[in-house]
């Protein structure tokens, strides 16, 4: 029996296939290999400074300023929208612009002066609300009062400082950044982050750089982890609060202290309970919410008793500690009271004994 030769249909069918799979694997490689687009580019907005230079034409180079409503005005093309691009989208939509009025329109646009950054914090912050952040900033470090000063651009760190820092509850693996994406429809991405990570193991990639029009927010955690508070105390909270420690202690009035000083610390700072005057025991915290209400707790002074908010929760600014007298102070104070003016009385009466027998 003859084999029938293949036809060069066939052949020619089975090379297409051939081909036609190599190159579908080779897209599919390049695909994967390819960078996911960035969109963390710097997004031109109201108040940028910027520099424009027309090689070819240098006396319509200048210093544009973008106004409020988002546009700047430029010499042969009048007032063009810029807010929104990114540098290199502003440079290719000028480009195209001014194609229609030069030759070569070869063009350099540079950012000379950038706006502040206005971002918002919410969540877990002990001063929620809408900060602006410039390149150089002013901040006081924990357990210091010296004011140092901090250069360069705004980073995650720089602004969860501005705000006070974190509260006891805060919740430092869930913290997240919707970020404003290119263009005018206003769309936004969200990224989170690990600051336990950073404060544990120096991973700089959890303080992320920010940009104008950033929203962070610091979630709540179910189980505050006071070793997490306490190690994340030192960069997260550097702002200096005032407590007033009065009753009975050794040298009552005002105090400065690191943010999230627990209350017995506040309490040694003062210079300790006096001794025997004052009730260990009944130990009051009187503080003033955001909403204007006072709340007032008890506690004990104990100083085996680490960070916690049933026992010896982290104070606030503006926070007030009331150390009530013991027993004995109260009964002393009752006796004095009563004996000293007739004390007083006893002293005159002798007084005028002495006077009469002269």
């Amino acid at each position: 029996m003859a084999v029938k030769a293949p036809s060069l249909f066939n052949f020619l069918s089975n090379c297409w296939g051939i081909l036609f799979s190599l190159l579908l694997a080779t897209t599919l490689q390049l695909a994967q290999a390819a960078p996911l687009p960035q969109f963390d580019s710097y997004i031109l907005g109201a108040g940028d400074q910027v520099e424009l230079k027309l090689l070819d034409a240098p006396e319509l180079s200048g210093i544009l300023e973008i106004l409020n409503d988002g546009s700047s005005s430029l010499a042969l093309l009048g007032s063009v929208r810029l807010s929104g691009l990114t540098l290199n989208q502003a440079t290719n939509y000028l480009t195209q612009l001014y194609g229609k009025q030069l030759l070569r329109p070869d063009l350099q646009l540079k950012v000379v002066r950038p706006r502040p950054i206005r971002v918002a914090l919410v969540g877990e912050i002990e001063r929620p609300g809408l900060y602006s952040l410039t390149t150089s900033e002013t901040v006081s470090t924990t357990g210091s009062s010296q004011a140092v000063n901090v250069s360069g651009l705004p980073t995650l760190v720089d602004a969860i400082q501005k705000a006070g820092g974190i509260t006891y509850n805060a919740d430092l693996s869930k913290v997240s950044i919707q970020r404003k994406l290119p263009g005018a429809e206003g769309s936004l991405k969200e990224a989170r982050f690990d600051l336990l990570a950073l404060v544990r193991q120096g991973d700089q990639k959890q303080n992320p750089l920010l940009f104008d029009g950033d929203s962070i927010r610091i979630g709540r955690a179910e189980t505050p982890d006071a070793e997490a508070i306490e190690l994340a105390a030192n960069n997260l909270s550097p702002k200096q609060i005032r407590v007033f420690v009065v009753g009975e202690v050794k040298t009552p009035g005002k105090q400065e202290l690191p943010a999230n000083t627990p209350l017995v610390q506040a309490v040694l700072a003062a210079g300790g309970p006096s001794d025997f005057r004052a009730n260990k025991s009944n130990v009051e915290l009187v503080r003033i919410n955001r909403d204007g209400t006072a709340t007032r707790q008890v506690f004990s002074v104990n100083y085996s008793q680490g960070v916690s908010s049933a026992s010896n929760p982290p104070l606030r600014d503006g926070d007030t500690v009331v150390v009530n007298r013991s027993i004995y102070g109260t009964t002393a104070d009752a006796i004095n009271a009563v004996g000293g003016p007739l004390t007083s009385l006893a002293s005159i009466f002798t007084l005028i004994r002495l006077l009469g027998t002269n």
